[in-house]
């Protein structure tokens, strides 16, 4: 949710392996690192190659840079960061993207050096190792995985890691809230910081179902919402899929029909100009362009159950193209996560059609909107279709990005305490490709599991 990620930091000298890495400046994410280096010029990269540049000074970190991307993290926004190569000192031309999280970790033996740094910090933690313990280790990491010689890593070392050290870093203890010993080895010292991060997270209640339940009763449904027109037809296909004891071909069948007709209607609200086209007889006629006079438009499905309709997109707009996203819901938080992400390129000027089956709370669909959104995609060209969608669901999305127009062929009212639309359609993507789904059913393959 945004503006709800802590920033938990570490400084201190070179650190153990399982705190820290290296003495720099990076930002954990996952199971990745962010680094925030200067980018060196011609001459402080001869004076790097000879272990004559000061890597441990404030002017070698892009303080600006890494000031930017923690505070688009801290509000759940995605954030291009570069990616750096010790071996030749400098960024490469690739640049990773990363997402904002419940917990940031950044560390660095410089991370109190800056003033607004402190300010988004919150947790200061200063992790104090033996000054021999971080010179065995710096040896080891710049010989084994810097491919630097042994002069050269003792020459750095006391010409600048050791001044800076005692200039620069050990000052900053006097900010720190918590001073750890012996680094990693102090499980103790490990195991509060852990319980105090746990506890700031349920005080900040950012467990997104139970903010989800809270918000919204009794409200109007929003008028950026479109609901198909329930004809008989439309009734009579719900009531076929919405039947337990459907076989697996009538529930695709049916399904399929749906979602034909959902289609359909979403692209209605495509904007259109009129266009006057001659007939076979010689007459006019006045009408509204088709592909490939529509606007550019992507397909994007939340796997799985949300690929279930892209046949059905692909059927009314040829050689469209398509993405694919894959949000799971947490076992541990029940929050949703991002696990996958293919999108086409540059899509920030196409209308994009947003697919899955069905939405309960709208967790899942509102951080899919999210992803869109960090690649620029323009949230009043987001069309969000389900088949089947709960009011909570709707209420959510809606409030959050109030220009996403959204799109469904059913809204029921209610959903259960765990989060399952009542009367809803069961586990669809379980009934659609005939797998066993988990004991306890559910509406969607994404978050509302």
């Amino acid at each position: 949710m945004p503006g709800s990620s802590a920033v938990l930091s570490g400084a201190g000298g070179c650190q153990d392996p399982e705190w820290c890495w290296c003495p720099s400046l990076g930002v954990w994410h996952g199971a990745e690192r962010c680094w925030c280096l200067q980018v060196l010029d011609e001459g402080q990269q001869a004076l790097a190659a000879r272990s004559d540049y000061n890597f441990d000074h404030p002017d070698a970190f892009d303080f600006e840079l890494l000031v930017s991307v923690l505070r688009k993290l801290k509000k759940g926004k995605s954030v291009k960061v570069p990616v750096y190569d010790f071996t030749t000192h400098s960024r490469r031309r690739e640049w990773k993207t990363v997402y904002g999280a419940n917990v940031i970790v950044f560390e660095g033996i410089l991370a109190f050096a800056n003033k607004e740094l402190l300010k988004l910090l919150d947790m200061k933690v200063f992790v104090d190792t033996d000054s021999d313990i971080r010179l065995v280790r710096r040896l080891q990491r710049d010989i084994m995985e810097r491919g630097r010689d042994v002069a050269g890593v003792i020459k750095q070392y006391n010409k600048f890691v050791k001044p800076a050290f005692e200039q620069y870093i050990e000052p900053t203890v006097q900010v720190a809230d918590i001073v750890v010993p012996r680094g990693g080895e102090n499980f103790v010292a490990l195991d509060l910081i852990v319980q105090h991060v746990h506890s700031q997270l349920e005080k900040r209640e950012i467990t997104v179902r139970a903010a989800l339940a809270s918000a919204h009763q009794g409200q109007p449904l929003p008028k950026t919402l479109s609901v198909l027109e329930s004809t008989p037809q439309v009734r009579g296909m719900h009531t076929i899929i919405r039947n337990k004891d459907t076989t697996r071909d009538e529930f695709i069948f049916y399904s399929k029909r749906l979602m034909r007709l959902l289609i359909e209607h979403a692209l209605s609200f495509l904007p259109l100009k009129s266009v006057t086209v001659e007939t076979p007889q010689g007459t006019m006629y006045e009408g509204k362009p088709q592909l490939p006079a529509l606007p550019q438009i992507t397909g994007v499905s939340i796997l799985r159950a949300g690929e279930t309709m892209e046949q059905a997109l692909t059927a009314v707009c040829k050689d469209i193209r398509l993405g694919k996203i894959l949000i799971q819901t947490n076992l541990d938080t029940g929050e949703p996560e991002l696990h996958y992400l293919r999108l086409p390129k540059e899509i920030s000027e196409d209308y994009v059609i947003l697919m899955d089956s069905t939405v309960s709370t709208g967790a899942a669909a509102m951080m899919a909107v999210r992803v869109l959104l960090d690649h620029d995609v323009q949230e009043d060209r987001i069309f969000l279709l389900s088949l089947l969608m709960a009011e909570m669901g709707v209420h959510s999305v809606a409030y959050a990005f109030p220009r996403v127009r959204i799109i469904t062929t059913a809204v029921d009212k209610r959903v259960n305490e765990e989060f399952h639309i009542i009367p809803g359609i069961g586990n669809f993507g379980d009934r659609y490709f005939g797998t066993d789904g988990p004991s306890a059913w559910c509406e969607s393959d994404s978050m509302d599991c």
